[in-house]
């Protein structure tokens, strides 16, 4: 039921304190009438006003609210640099290996035979072979993928803690409105029966209880007031503004939107970062594979040096001079050719192909168990608008009727004006409950607490500089 609905049974409920029975009101000085102003209780609560104070702000929308998490949040910021991170090890990722150059020096004494020996320079460059530059190069792609998936993952995570914290506060707003009105009406209501018991048309026992009812609904409009400050102040946190300031928020609780599951699920096949980061795992795997069987292909390694023999056996006694030297030499496999790592890459591989169909599965499972809630809530909201709050309004209407007409005791008024209101509250819980699966739905399964299942969204792995 909408708020200006509330509002009539509100001004209904507010009718009988006005109306003191006709011959105690003629025979008595004293007014049955509550005054205009509420009465002190004595309770010790924080007093508050019977009604909302008028907002003259401009309305807080969704989409500002999201602008300012993706601009601030620090959890997108950390995975902008993830990704930054992966870019720069692809770089690294597969460049050749970096020559070695040198001195050398051989057979070096102070005789006269040799004379200082033999000195020189030399180079050595390993020759990388199989492709496995290649490799590394694709795995370090992958790896940029799978940063990729992780910051789009912590996008819908945001968006999802905003969203569910917008309508929990749009919710929680409409039910300080209710609230700060039935406190109002449990105010009147002690006014009014003391005034009537002072006349001798309510019992002492009925003062009471319309005392401590008021309490009551006092101690739950404090309690509404505290939720809706913790729900901004959990706003605060997650857009990154620690100024950000409660305000009147901009959106109708009740237009939920009709949401279909296969149509949900297809979506959620198609974009899930969690499905594209177990993709990377078996494109990941794949790779090792490869890379596992290229290792077994030696590196070729290449030493060249050019040195000048001091020795004098040239002509005449005079030094050698200048000589050239030249290595070239590959490891064989023949002990180890790798076989352990193949087989293991090709197992990870068929863990990898499997985790996919798994995360698939998993989303199923989990959007299943979303949807459920979803169409109980819808139901649910469905029956309160259209039975259980109308029929409880009814029944409000008649006992109110009876009491005016002496029929009824109020006790009995102020039961059936519980329930009514309980409705209300339930009412605004199960909206809140509907858009938060709503919330959930529409961003791909992640909460704040999802995890992707097929592959850990980590950073990326450390290439090393090959070496001999």
């Amino acid at each position: 039921m909408a708020l200006a609905s509330e509002s009539n049974a509100y001004a209904q409920a507010a009718t009988p304190h006005r109306h003191a029975p006709d011959t105690a009101a003629t025979e008595t000085p004293v007014n049955a009438r509550p005054s205009a102003g509420p009465p002190s209780m004595g309770t010790g609560l924080p007093p508050s006003s019977t009604a909302q104070t008028p907002v003259t702000g401009k309305r807080i929308r969704l989409e500002d609210l999201e602008q300012m998490a993706l601009r601030r949040n620090p959890a997108l910021s950390q995975a902008a640099a993830g990704i930054r991170t992966s870019e720069a090890l692809r770089r690294q990722a597969g460049m050749y290996p970096n020559p070695l150059v040198g001195y050398s020096a051989d057979e070096v004494n102070g005789g006269t035979v040799f004379n200082y020996g033999e000195h020189g320079v030399f180079a050595e460059q390993r020759f990388v072979t199989g492709g496995k530059l290649g490799i590394q190069r694709r795995l370090a792609d992958q790896d940029i993928t799978l940063a990729r998936a992780e910051a789009d993952a912590g996008r819908f995570r945001v968006l999802n803690t905003v969203r569910s914290l917008y309508y929990q506060a749009l919710g929680e707003q409409r039910l300080l409105t209710v609230r700060t009105q039935l406190a109002g009406l449990a105010r009147r209501a002690v006014q009014t029966t003391s005034e009537l018991a002072n006349v001798g048309q309510a019992d002492r026992p009925d003062v009471l209880a319309v005392d401590i009812e008021a309490q009551r609904l006092e101690l739950g409009l404090v309690q509404a007031r505290n939720a809706l400050q913790r729900t901004w102040r959990q706003m605060a946190a997650v857009t990154g503004n620690l100024q950000l300031e409660p305000g009147p928020l901009e959106g109708d609780l009740e237009a939920l939107p009709n949401l279909d599951f296969d149509t949900e699920l297809a979506r959620i096949n198609e974009q899930s970062p969690e499905i594209r980061a177990a993709q990377v795992g078996t494109a990941r795997s794949d790779l090792a594979i490869r890379e596992a069987r290229a290792s077994v292909i030696p590196d070729i390694i290449a030493r060249g040096g050019l040195h000048y023999n001091r020795e004098r056996l040239g002509v005449g006694g005079q030094p050698v001079g200048w000589q050239g030297s030249a290595e070239i030499g590959i490891q064989i496999p023949i002990f180890n050719r790798n076989q352990g790592n193949i087989a293991a890459s090709r197992a990870g591989a068929e863990r990898a192909m499997f985790a996919v169909e798994r995360t698939r599965l998993e989303l199923r499972s989990r959007l299943a168990s979303a949807f459920r809630e979803y169409q109980d809530s819808r139901a649910a909201i469905e029956r309160y608008k259209t039975q259980m709050i109308p029929s409880a309004q009814r029944a409000y209407d008649l006992y109110l009727t009876s009491f005016r007409q002496m029929s009824a005791a109020y006790p009995q008024v102020v039961i059936t004006q519980r329930n009514l209101f309980q409705l209300q509250e339930d009412y605004v819980a199960t909206l809140i409950s509907a858009w938060q699966r709503v919330v959930e739905i529409q961003t791909l399964l992640l909460t704040a607490g999802a995890q992707a299942s097929g592959n850990e969204l980590s950073g990326p792995a450390t290439f090393r500089m090959s070496e001999d």
